[in-house]
Order: structure tokens, then C-alpha cells, then sequence
């Protein structure tokens, strides 16, 4: 074996570590907000809801927005959720259907430049997500490209039955509530769904108002331009909920940023979960500055139920005191904990494994939120479940525990003919493979069937210089490089199996430490991505360690 030299290993854990550190607040949080945040479908979602709720008090927003769009338009005509990535056909065609609605003569060009880029793409048939696809034709509806008669319907009246509601649109549910009650006064229906529209009006809106009220009747849901702006407008549309229309054109004004945008939402926990866990494994557990990390994770677990979603209390979500509930945080944050000095998050580690217990399908899986969806980009998850049952073992629960079995029965019946598996919220299926097989390795199965398979896809999916990307011939990233070979060490590769994707690591550093993140995150399946600094830099600096660890053994 040839191993690379120990104090070059430790020079970039030493500078990726301190790079880490010098993006945490005072108050714990490791903050990458900024830049990272400003969203194209925010700042579509803003101008269209204060177009419907406020056009002539917030006509200076409006114009800032809309200023924003034009000037973040790609030369190719289309949008990317985040201006300088590739056109994205989602971002597109909301982007022109909001500049046309809003003015249509005096964006008249850069509305057709959308459109035939969309033309040129496949249009709205290309897009591979059914619901992206009815949200663009709501945008459409209202450039009034599509015939009311058009529209796919929401159907409202399944707000009667409130647990077949969560599980048909879980963490959707307020949109669809939003946007179906807009549809009870602008689409045309039958008499029969016009009675049952009016019957299930208070249902639906009670939803809306459930996650309003938690979150604090700030003005904003989930605290995203995106999904306000879709709720904040089929209100405003139906003309309900005055105050919380009036709350979010508030929001709005409080939230634009200097240069007209608005953002996707801050990532306060995501961003913080993901620094510690790749410190931690670096060996700075006892560092103090992780103590204001440790506080923060203990503050924001969630003490009440999450009505509109059916969860209990004992959650973390991805930023907030109130925000919305995720499984792959909650188990992320668990791991996180039980590998921090003390004894103070006993309690918390309890309430967070009763949480996923409770949340557990009652198939072995988990989702994002709602027990038992079925819903696209909600659950259930390989990725998610594999975070889960990390949380589990991390904090005690035995291998042979059933929660665990059923999770791994489960995760041997979701792996692709390929061997490899799923990542909802991260692209394609590196990201996924890794988090299972490192799961089955935690549980002491990395012997078994799923997990070789799940091995043999990674190694074969490493690209000629080292790096992994999407493992269908995609560049190689930072986030899926450090993710392999991670895993790949915790299955029990030796070193030298993994040296070339540590040299790619190694060769990518950024000047004084950390290193680029890429488009990984998906905010939609297969139609929206982001980066996330945090992910890029925690990732990398844990697979180093591994390595470090590995050849010290």
C-alpha cells in the first residue's frame, strides 16, 4: 500500500476545519447564506403574489423584482434557480409567465426568449415532475396562456378527510389549499364540486392557518419567497384570509434584498449539521467553539406538534424556532449529538428518537414528513431512511432492534437493478448509495447482499481521475467524491481503494481551506438544484478524516 504523507492529510483538515469556523455566528450557526440563497422561483413567487395582493402599494417591489428577472436572464433565454447555473425549464417558465403577467409589452422580449427556450427544450411536456408541471400551468393560467377549463384541479374537497389529505400533498398541503381555493372562484366546476368546494373551504383554509400560527404569524410559510408567494397569492385570489395576505405582502418588503431578489429561505440547521458532523469526525469534538453549535441544535427542537402535517413534537427542521419538520435533519441532528461531549442532550436525544419512531412508515421506511406519502420528493427515501436509522444506532437502538430491521428490510427492496439507490433531496443516486451502504456498515450488515451491491455500483461508477459525480459520466463534485468515500472506508474499503478519489479531494482545496460546493441539492427532483457551501466543505473534511483514520489503523 502507498499512503499519502500524514501532515499533508493534516494541513487540509487543519485549513478546511478553520474555514469552517470562520463561517459560524455567534449564536452557533454556520451561515452561508447571502449569495447562496437568492432564488429565481423566490423572487417569481414574490412579484406574482404582491402582483394579486398589493399591485399599487407594493408596485416598487414589484418593479425591483421584475428588474431582478431580466437582468438574471441567461443568454440562452431561460433560468436557473440560481442565476449563473444551466437554464432550468421549471425556473423558465414560471420566470416569462410572471414578467408577462405583470407587463407583457414591457417584457415582451425577454418573455419570448423564455418561451422558446422552453419551445427549443420540449416545453412544459419535458419536464420530468408531473406536480412542477401543474405549477407551471398555474402560471401560465394566470399569464392567461391556459383556459381556466384547462387547469388541472385541485381537489379541494379532500381537505374533509385530513389524514388522506397530509398523505396525498404532506408538506404541499398548504399550497394546494391555497391554490385550490383561488380555483373555487376562477375555474369552472360542476355543481356537485362547487358543494363540496364550499364544504371543505374551512378545512382548507384552517390548514394554511395551522402552519401560519406555528411558524409565528410572521408573514411568511417555511420562511421561502417560493412558497409564500404560492400561498400569499391563491388567497389573495380568493379573496380569504385578509390578515395573512396582508402579513405576507409585509414579509416581502421586510425580506427583499438590495438588489430586487428574494431567497429559497435560510438553511440554519442544514448548514450547521452538516459543519459539525464533518468536524466532529475530524476529531474537534471537544473544541469549544462546537458548544454554541451544540446550544443552538438543543434550542431549536421543536416541543410542539405540527398539526398540519401530523407530527408530534421532538423534531428539527431545516432552519427556525418553528420550522417545518424533515426526518433527514432530525436523524442528522441525533448523530450529531450523540457524538458531542456531555450529558445536557440526553432528554433531547430521547425526544428525537421517539419522533422517529413514530414516524417510522408503516412499510420500514421514512419520508420527509408525513408518515406514510407516497408524494414525489417527500418519502419515501432511501437517503432519508438511511439518516434515520443512522440517528437510531447513534443513539443506542441495537442492529437487531425492529425499527432497524424493518428500515433494512425496506432498503433492500428500494435498491435499483443497478445496485444503486435514491437520494430525493440530493441529485441522482451517489449521494443515496453512499448514505445506504454506510448505514448497512453501521448495523453490521455491510456483508450483505444490498450492501455489496450498493459497494460494487461506487466502485464502478469512479471516474477516470478519482472523483464521483452523478455515476452516469457526469464531472465529479466535491459533495459526491467525499460522500463515496466515506462509505466506501465505513464498508471496510482499504485505503489504497479509495487514495484516487483523496488525491481529487486534496487537488480541489480552495485558497485557504474548504472547497467549491456544486449544484447537488435538489429543491425539486430532476428540475431545480442549489449548492451548499456547508455540505461541500462538512463532506469533504470527513472523508478525509476517514482516510486519516483508516490508514492510522
Amino acid at each position: 500500500m502507498t499512503f499519502l504523507r500524514a501532515d499533508r492529510i493534516t494541513e487540509a483538515i487543519t485549513e478546511g476545519a478553520e474555514a469552517l469556523f470562520a463561517a459560524q455566528r455567534a449564536d452557533g450557526v454556520f451561515d452561508y447564506g447571502g449569495a447562496n440563497l437568492t432564488s429565481t422561483l423566490g423572487t417569481v413567487g414574490a412579484v406574482c403574489a404582491l402582483h394579486f395582493a398589493d399591485p399599487g402599494g407594493a408596485a416598487d417591489l414589484i418593479e425591483a423584482g421584475v428588474g431582478w428577472l431580466k437582468r438574471t436572464q441567461a443568454d440562452d433565454g431561460g433560468w436557473a434557480m440560481v442565476p449563473g447555473g444551466a437554464s432550468e425549464s421549471g425556473p423558465t417558465a414560471v420566470a416569462s409567465a410572471v414578467l408577462h403577467l405583470v407587463d407583457p409589452r414591457g417584457n415582451a422580449a425577454e418573455v419570448e426568449a423564455g418561451q422558446e427556450w422552453m419551445r427549443r427544450t420540449g416545453d412544459l411536456q419535458a419536464i420530468p415532475h408531473a406536480e412542477v408541471v401543474a405549477w407551471c400551468r398555474q402560471f401560465y393560467g394566470f399569464a392567461g396562456w391556459l383556459d381556466p377549463r384547462q387547469m388541472r384541479r385541485f381537489p379541494l374537497e379532500l381537505a374533509l378527510l385530513p389524514g388522506l389529505y397530509r398523505r396525498l400533498f404532506d408538506l404541499r398541503a398548504p399550497m394546494v389549499s391555497a391554490l385550490g381555493l383561488a380555483q373555487t372562484r376562477h375555474k369552472p366546476l360542476t355543481r356537485l364540486q362547487r358543494a363540496l368546494a364550499r364544504l371543505a373551504e374551512p378545512k382548507a383554509l384552517a390548514v394554511i392557518r395551522q402552519v401560519y400560527e406555528h411558524e409565528g404569524s410572521t408573514g411568511a410559510w417555511c420562511e421561502d419567497a417560493w412558497v409564500t408567494g404560492l400561498i400569499c397569492t391563491g388567497l389573495a385570489r380568493a379573496g380569504l384570509g385578509s390578515d395573512m395576505v396582508e402579513g405576507a405582502v409585509g414579509w416581502f418588503r421586510r425580506m427583499v434584498a438590495p438588489d430586487g431578489s428574494w431567497s429559497s429561505g435560510p438553511l440554519d440547521l442544514t448548514w450547521t449539521v452538516y459543519a459539525t458532523a464533518g468536524l466532529l469526525e475530524a476529531g474537534y469534538a471537544d473544541d469549544p467553539r462546537l458548544a454554541a453549535a451544540k446550544e443552538l441544535f438543543l434550542r431549536l427542537q421543536q416541543d410542539r406538534p405540527f398539526t398540519a402535517f401530523g407530527c408530534p413534537p421532538g423534531f428539527w427542521g431545516w432552519s427556525g424556532t418553528r420550522g417545518w419538520p424533515a426526518t433527514l435533519e432530525t436523524g442528522e441532528v441525533l448523530s450529531v449529538l450523540n457524538h458531542l461531549p456531555g450529558v445536557d442532550q440526553a432528554d433531547a436525544i430521547r425526544r428525537g428518537v421517539t419522533w422517529l419512531t413514530l414516524q417510522q412508515d408503516t412499510r420500514g421506511s421514512w419520508g420527509l414528513c408525513v408518515r406514510n406519502t407516497k408524494v414525489a420528493n417527500s418519502g419515501p427515501c432511501p437517503h432519508m431512511t438511511a439518516q434515520a436509522v443512522d440517528g437510531l444506532l447513534d443513539s443506542g437502538v441495537p442492529a437487531d432492534d425492529r425499527r432497524v430491521r424493518r428500515a433494512l428490510r425496506w432498503l433492500a427492496t428500494a435498491q435499483r437493478p443497478d445496485g444503486s439507490y435514491e437520494s430525493v433531496w440530493y441529485r441522482m443516486h451517489t449521494a443515496g448509495t453512499s448514505a445506504v451502504l454506510q448505514t448497512f456498515a453501521k448495523a453490521g450488515a455491510a456483508g450483505s447482499e444490498p450492501a455489496r451491491r450498493a459497494r460494487a455500483w461506487l466502485e464502478r461508477t469512479r471516474l477516470p481521475d478519482g472523483s464521483w459525480g452523478t455515476g452516469d459520466g457526469e464531472p465529479g463534485t466535491v459533495e459526491e467524491t467525499g460522500w463515496a468515500v466515506s462509505a466506501l472506508l465505513a464498508a471496510g474499503a482499504e485505503p489504497d481503494a479509495v487514495r484516487p478519489g483523496v488525491d481529487w479531494l486534496l487537488a480541489h482545496r480552495l485558497p485557504g481551506g474548504g472547497w467549491p460546493a456544486a449544484n447537488v441539492n435538489e429543491y425539486v427532483r430532476h428540475v431545480c438544484r442549489y449548492p451548499n457551501p456547508a455540505l461541500a466543505h462538512g463532506l469533504a473534511l470527513k472523508a478525509l478524516a476517514r482516510y486519516r483514520k483508516a490508514v492510522a489503523r
